[in-house]
């Protein structure tokens, strides 16, 4: 495969699959968006218009299966109750496979497709690209620098109003669609809160359905106890009518706040691509969050603190690494079955009033 792009097939071509997989595959130097498996016409138009007529188009992702050796990855971007049948075929068809997140339903599922993927010796990882968001990036510099001391509390936040629902498969009640708030959103901030501070041991949650005709959790809080002392308080709701500061995070020397959302969704939803935006996920100065102690940052207090550009590019670019020169899983399966342990443990403390030990 060396000095050729490697071809890649995408399953699913609707939010997540038009969205976010297809530009940032076609993004990537040493990745071609070879397929994408869609039956609607109208996206095939959508894809075809953006990726040019060389794009071929599938019914179904047996078609993949059924010539896996014109293939070198598959994307699968398709919902979520599919992404561990989808990704086991596609395993046992010998082909790498990135799934979008939730990687599956339950950690055990999770484990079992780690399991597969190394015994046949192939990449498994999963997109959790809010790893790459910019203020998640430029966290994690404050924390390695020391500027905060010892971390105390991270207060993670991702909140939308969104009174009325939309419904489709992602606000079903049916359990066996894997809707609701706790595993779309509290998969991001359940896996930031993790690789910044480390295993969790124990796990409180409260999860609401607050909108009339709402199905499936739309307002959850997760409560992480890490196995460093450090204790994590988790947000996500869709009916958040004042918004709170996407992260703040406490510390022994300082406190980092930080409002608003990294812009790389909103940009590719509006059609922008990396590779053709100048300063891509640049956000204004007047976003920055600030680093200080003693005082609000809404009163003054604290510095600002120059935030990081997003680079979800970054994570396809690590595949293409990972396949063609052995670099490391920018996410595995594995980190993803951990996330999973504290979701689980999550709708089981909302269930039953509770914390749960891990």
């Amino acid at each position: 495969m060396t000095g050729t792009p490697l071809r890649v097939g995408l399953v699913g071509y609707g939010l997540a699959g038009s969205v976010f997989h297809a530009p940032l595959i076609a993004a990537t130097e040493g990745l071609t968006l070879d397929t994408v498996v869609t039956s609607n016409p109208e996206r095939q138009e959508q894809a075809r218009a953006e990726f040019g007529d060389g794009l071929r188009f599938a019914a179904t992702p047996d078609e993949l299966w059924a010539r896996a050796d014109e293939l070198d990855l598959i994307v699968i971007a398709s919902p979520n109750k599919t992404h561990v049948p989808l990704a086991t075929a596609a395993l046992k068809a010998g082909l790498p496979v990135v799934v979008d997140k939730p990687l599956a339903g339950t950690a055990a599922e999770a484990r079992e497709l780690a399991a597969l993927a190394d015994d046949r010796g192939l990449l498994l990882s999963v997109f959790q690209n809010r790893r790459w968001d910019n203020d998640f990036l430029t966290l994690r510099k404050l924390l390695d620098e020391g500027e905060l001391g010892d971390a105390y509390r991270f207060e993670s936040r991702f909140e939308r109003w969104r009174p009325q629902p939309k419904g489709g498969w992602r606000e079903s009640g049916d359990p066996a669609e894997i809707g609701g708030l706790l595993y779309d959103l509290g998969s991001h901030v359940v896996d930031q809160a993790l690789v910044l501070f480390g295993p969790a041991t124990a796990v409180y949650a409260e999860s609401d359905i607050r909108r009339p005709g709402a199905q499936a959790d739309d307002d959850t809080f997760i409560a992480i106890t890490h196995a460093n002392g450090v204790r994590s308080h988790l947000y996500v709701s869709a009916t958040t009518a004042q918004l709170g500061p996407r992260f703040r995070v406490l510390g022994s020397r300082a406190g980092y706040v930080k409002y608003g959302l990294d812009p790389q969704e909103a940009d590719l939803r509006e059609g922008k691509r990396p590779g053709e935006v100048a300063e891509w996920g640049v956000e204004p100065e007047s976003l920055w969050g600030r680093v200080g102690a003693g005082e609000s940052p809404l009163t003054g207090g604290g510095g600002p603190v120059p935030t990081l550009p997003g680079a979800y590019p970054a994570y396809y670019a690590a595949i293409a690494a990972a396949l063609r020169d052995g670099a490391p899983n920018p996410v595995t399966a594995h980190e993803a079955a951990a996330a999973l342990d504290v979701l689980e443990a999550a709708r089981r403390s909302a269930h039953e009033g509770e914390v749960v030990s891990l």
